[in-house]
């Protein structure tokens, strides 16, 4: 009697990295031509190899790179079938802020305990990919005390832990052929400093929905204006839609930018597509995020990170 074959777990990529110390968050675009398509499509089956390289510097240092492929370029640049969700980042317009798209074809989530290996790793890649891609934006995440972003507030505490992780993050049956991808938004939030200090404590915790001393979530409104805390949480008859975060402060005092970068993993783009119209347009409209009044997005775009198997497979041709 034969023996049924057991299907091979897919591999993804290292969405679910450990946090660390340093990040780069790197949004390209690819100029529109056959050659710089190649020349793209070459350097992202050779990712995986480029990082061993640098990692092998100090294995213990967490170095991760984690790369996402945006709608417009992916039939040139994987020949593979599209992930069933994938498109442009669609913007959100609210009565008073807007969620609005940038360009974004190629990203790279660079992560490490050590900022000198995210800096070798990215000029290697940059090196590679030559002048068949421009940068859209740059920016320098770091870890600011226990994993508080600079308006002093823990973030990242409803991300999924054990199983829940890759349940929330990784596609499944329902799009086997990119089955182990996720879906990734990115968005760059500025903050005016000065006027949330401002506020009082009190006024903080409520439009955030935690205390801001130990984290501890506070009840939600049953109706009016809702924290930041409720209008990110999806929920539904299928019950709680989680996603993944691995958001990161940036900024410069000198030049007096302060700021969050959001960045999402999830099975489901609708998923964070919702979360971002309950924040700008309000639940009910008209009751927007109050966060939003001291956040100004910048820049928003989506990407599909496939699974290794299928990125690497991209330096076959």
């Amino acid at each position: 009697m034969s023996i049924p074959a057991q299907r091979v777990p897919i591999e993804p990529q290292s969405v679910d990295a450990p946090l660390t110390g340093s990040a780069v968050f790197l949004v390209l675009t690819v100029s529109d031509t056959a050659d710089a398509y190649a020349a793209a499509k070459s350097t992202l089956g050779s990712v995986s190899d480029i990082q061993k390289n640098v990692a092998f510097r100090d294995l213990g240092a967490s170095l991760s790179c984690t790369v996402g492929i945006g709608s417009r370029v992916w039939d040139a640049v994987t020949s593979h079938p599209r992930p069933a969700e994938l498109h442009d980042f669609r913007p959100v317009v609210g009565a008073k802020h807007t969620a609005s798209a940038t360009p974004g074809d190629i990203l790279l989530h660079i992560r490490s305990d050590r900022r000198d290996l995210c800096f070798e790793l990215e000029r290697q890649l940059l090196d590679s990919f030559g002048s068949a891609v421009s940068v859209a934006d740059e920016t320098i995440g770091f870890r600011y005390f226990d994993i508080r972003d600079l308006l002093g507030f823990v973030d990242g505490t409803a991300n999924p832990v054990g199983q829940a992780l890759p349940d929330a993050t990784l596609v499944g049956e329902e799009d086997e052929r990119v089955a182990g991808g996720t879906y990734v938004v990115v968005q760059k939030y500025v903050h005016p400093l000065s006027a949330w200090h401002a506020l009082t404590t009190e006024q903080q915790e409520a439009i955030m929905g935690r205390t801001k001393a130990d984290n501890v979530e506070l009840d939600d409104a049953t109706d009016g204006q809702k924290s930041h805390k409720t209008l990110a949480t999806i929920v539904d008859d299928d019950g709680e839609h989680d996603i993944l975060r691995d958001n990161m402060p940036f900024g410069t005092p000198g030049s007096g930018e302060f700021g969050t970068y959001f960045i999402g993993y999830a099975r489901h783009l609708w998923v964070i597509e919702k979360m971002l119209e309950r924040m700008f347009i309000g639940d009910p409209p008209g009751a927007h995020d109050r966060l939003l009044d001291f956040s100004t997005a910048l820049t928003g775009s989506v990407f599909f990170a496939p699974s290794a198997e299928l990125l690497d497979s991209l330096a076959d041709g």
